[in-house]
């Protein structure tokens, strides 16, 4: 797959996703991760509902009992995921607390035995999202006895975080920017493992970035660059998947969404739980800040619908230079 959306908590949930998906038809999309414990004991609709449009879609679990990650990834399937992927990547206090995300990486054998109960319980690819290290651990030997333990295990496909995590003394948000990104470790996994589906992560912000890469892996995981201008999805199709037809244009994009909002309302969703996904619709264009401005003002009171959305759009259409918008 050579492109997709990596999963970020408390962005691409099902609003999210459907919205990406209006921009490319093709590129791979990934939930929030989603605890073992949620997925077997919680609200499953809620947890793990989606759009069929949104296809092709993965589910990330977080876990590391591998009969509760073998029924987790059982129930995924039964709802139609294309793909289950383990998160060794996470470096936050509370997936910590859980033995799961990164500190997954300094048990390579325990990783193995999840990927491998897993693979049993399910017929869709079993992937797995990584650092390439963690804290003391030297990268490339922590980065290769890691993947080579469990790809034994059956798993043929690795997303890795190109950056090592601090699981002690970083926050999140400073692991994502501080620890400095080590492509070359990316890749020279790619060239040891040429028979293993490589994708690489951390600091891509342009599809010509991207393209780069992929000279050398097999995939590429964009996350908040596409999150905070998610319309670099649109030229997506084309570049990478070998679509002909021309990208979406915004102001389609945005019409495209109304009937959904329109769905997800009845459902119960408020508005701006789905507007909120859309702010970054006409980055760096004439009247973007008109129509952040618009729906962060209006999608949050009461009775308010669709026609936000459509009065916004309007406020971006007055601009001076609406047509370039478009």
């Amino acid at each position: 797959m050579p492109l997709c959306v990596a999963p970020m908590m408390d962005w691409t949930d099902r609003n999210c996703r459907y919205f990406h998906r209006l921009l490319s038809r093709h590129t791979l999309l990934y939930t929030e991760m989603v605890t073992t414990g949620a997925v077997i004991h919680g609200d499953r609709e809620r947890l793990l509902g989606y759009e069929p449009a949104e296809h092709p879609v993965a589910l990330q679990l977080g876990g590391s009992e591998p009969a509760a990650l073998a029924e987790s990834a059982r129930i995924g399937q039964e709802w139609g995921y294309d793909e289950i992927n383990l998160n060794c990547g996470c470096p936050s206090d509370r997936v910590q607390s859980g033995r799961f995300g990164a500190c997954l990486m300094a048990e390579p054998d325990l990783v193995a035995r999840l990927v491998g109960a897993m693979r049993e319980a399910v017929s869709i690819p079993v992937t797995v999202k990584s650092r390439i290290a963690i804290d003391d651990l030297d990268e490339w030997p922590t980065l290769e006895d890691f993947v080579r333990k469990v790809s034994a295990a059956g798993c043929t496909r690795f997303i890795v975080h190109a950056r090592k995590a601090w699981l002690q003394g970083l926050s999140p948000k400073e692991n994502r920017d501080v620890p400095p990104l080590r492509y070359e470790l990316v890749y020279r996994l790619k060239s040891e493992f040429p028979h293993l589906d490589i994708s690489i992560n951390g600091g891509i912000k342009t599809m010509d970035a991207a393209a780069d890469h992929l000279k050398q892996v097999d995939g590429v995981m964009m996350g908040r660059a596409v999150y905070e201008n998610p319309y670099l999805l649109a030229e997506a199709d084309r570049r990478f998947f070998g679509a002909q037809e021309a990208p979406p244009e915004r102001h389609a994009v945005v019409e495209a969404m109304l009937p959904y909002v329109e769905r997800r309302m009845r459902q119960g969703a408020p508005l701006g739980a789905i507007t909120r996904h859309m702010l970054g619709l006409f980055q760096g264009l004439p009247g973007a800040r008109a129509w952040r401005r618009h729906l962060s003002e209006n999608a949050h009171k009461s009775g308010a619908g669709p026609d936000v959305l459509v009065a916004a759009l309007a406020k971006v259409r007055r601009s001076p230079e609406a047509d370039v918008a478009a």
